[in-house]
């Protein structure tokens, strides 16, 4: 059954532990959430995490339930060792793109088929990345090396590479955080980053790679007050930052996520922040930590259903999972292991 057929609410929930508990179940039920999303709390083995997204996908009634997770490589990796091979953080392939373009987005396509084929195989569809922030010397490490780069050219061209690579290992990517992570001095799931960079120098720099796959079917909002776009307030409520900004100087029409809601860079009870950030122009809402009382307020603020070009828009996600198979297999491994031997040893194991 897919979005057009069905009521589902525009939010992504989280889950407390490693099954769906009779509770959970209940509340997803009545509240109907598009989507799912995963962290290491909810994964003990490979058996385990299949049948819960086996188990998700049925209690929702939909075979192709968005379920999400943020698997990177490197520190942002919600699945490891021993249950999934080790990738490397998008600096890896910075590196690489120093020395050689073409060989860099060849291994940043092929490390991104290999990552989603293990997401493919336990029942995750979508995945939180690529991270598309600048990679800029002095701000805060939550981007660090994350980022593909710091400049908007290498970051475009791996970053696009890493997109594709993701597809074609079966799960839909997200492209994160719109309009731009790069400048912020603070972490947002600690505190409010302002960003007083001017409004040319953000969009020669900071939005480029934005732009540049301004295509992507998904993508997810930053917490951050940036004054030269929308002083005092928070882009993921703004109208200004999401409409003018994502919408129109960059291009973005996919389906736009807020960053988590119980992020301290918010503020403000759950109820209020979910109706902001609807009326900012994001499409859906996403709260990861699985707290019930704050999964409810939010549910109170969302509409009865998805409609317009919401809707739309998840259905075209919905479309891309029905549609999206993995074509990763042994000859790509070795071909992997041998392009990102130099900056990443753990891949030798895979050759």
């Amino acid at each position: 059954m897919s979005v057009a057929s069905r009521e589902t609410r525009p939010v992504i929930f989280g889950l407390e532990g490693t099954t769906l508990t009779a509770e959970e179940g209940a509340f997803f039920h009545e509240i109907r959430p598009w989507g799912i999303i995963l962290f290491a709390r909810n994964i003990e083995t490979r058996a385990q995490l299949r049948a819960l997204t086996d188990d998700l996908r049925e209690q929702s009634g939909n075979t192709h339930l968005p379920i999400f997770i943020d698997q990177e490589g490197g520190r942002v990796a919600r699945l490891r060792p021993p249950l999934v091979r080790a990738y490397p953080p998008a600096r890896a392939y910075t590196e690489l793109f120093a020395q050689d373009t073409e060989t860099a987005c060849e291994a940043a396509h092929l490390g991104a088929m290999l990552l989603a084929h293990d997401l493919y195989e336990l029942g995750i569809t979508a995945n939180c990345a690529p991270c598309l922030d600048l990679g800029l010397p002095g701000m805060s490490d939550v981007i660090g090396d994350r980022a593909f780069g710091d400049d908007g050219e290498s970051i475009s061209q791996l970053a696009r590479a890493f997109y594709e690579g993701l597809r074609a290992g079966g799960v839909v990517p997200v492209i994160k955080h719109l309009p731009g992570h790069g400048r912020a001095k603070v972490d947002s799931h600690h505190a409010l980053p302002v960003v007083d960079t001017d409004l040319g120098t953000l969009e020669a720099t900071d939005f480029a790679p934005f732009r540049a796959l301004s295509a992507a079917l998904m993508g997810m909002t930053a917490h951050i007050t940036y004054s030269a776009l929308d002083d005092g307030t928070v882009s993921t409520l703004s109208r200004v930052v999401v409409t003018d900004i994502i919408r129109d100087r960059i291009g973005f029409d996919g389906l736009l996520m807020t960053d988590d809601l119980s992020m301290k860079a918010l503020s403000g009870d759950f109820a209020e922040r979910t109706d902001q950030a609807l009326v900012a122009g994001c499409d859906i809402i996403l709260h990861c930590n699985g707290d019930r009382d704050e999964m409810a307020a939010i549910a109170s603020a969302l509409p009865s259903t998805m409609t317009g070009k919401t809707a739309e828009r998840a259905a075209r996600v919905e479309a891309e999972i029905a549609r999206l198979s993995s074509r990763a297999d042994d000859k790509a491994r070795k071909r992997w292991g041998e392009l990102v031997g130099q900056v990443f040893p753990e891949a030798h194991n895979t050759v």
